[in-house]
């Protein structure tokens, strides 16, 4: 795991260790030291904690103005023994929340499994989101079916074309314009 590298093509737009907003914000990163592991499995450096042993993200992109933001994640999302939502609600999404972002895109390509526990902080998330909404894109079919299981996928907009999206031949500006008109399309029959 330790090859898979966050996506890079966008730091000409935006970099988080750069944003005073960002959770991320002064971090420094190195090339070289991997310190950072899932499981066994090293991963590369550029990759960013919310102190989850199993769960590690990205923030690719964000706009205060449109109020969205793309984050990439991977790893195992466990909710049942880490309580994975609870961090990334409290570390990542609610600091992301206070500066005015309500549109959240998740890249899940790089997620690998996950484990369900209960909904409180979905539905949370998505109640506070108010008329935003948050989207999840590519992520694998199996992980989809846990979502389902507990009926978590109802909070996400997901499924469709966002399940085979790619996402990366788009500015992020052309990739939020798009997933919106999707999110548009699916919420106005």
């Amino acid at each position: 795991m330790h090859y898979i590298e966050p996506y890079y093509s966008w730091r000409d737009y935006y970099i988080a260790s750069e944003d005073p907003s960002s959770p991320f914000f002064g971090r420094d990163y190195s090339e070289f030291e991997f310190t950072d592991r899932i499981y066994n499995y090293l991963i590369h450096p550029q990759w960013d904690s919310m102190d989850s042993p199993t769960l590690f993200l990205k923030i690719l992109y964000a706009n205060y103005d449109e109020q969205y933001v793309i984050i990439e994640l991977i790893g195992e999302w466990n909710d049942a023994i880490e309580n994975d939502i609870m961090t990334f609600k409290r570390e990542i999404v609610e600091p992301l929340m206070e500066a005015g972002i309500n549109k959240f895109i998740l890249i899940g390509e790089n997620v690998l499994n996950f484990h369900y526990s209960d909904d409180c902080y979905y539905e949370e998330w998505f109640d506070e989101v108010e008329d935003g909404w948050i989207a999840l894109v590519n992520f694998h079919p199996h992980v989809m079916r846990e979502f389902e299981k507990i009926h978590i996928d109802s909070y996400f907009v997901c499924g469709g074309e966002l399940d085979d999206l790619e996402w990366s031949i788009y500015s992020p500006f052309q990739l939020f314009k798009k997933i919106s008109g999707y999110v548009e399309r699916r919420l106005d029959p």
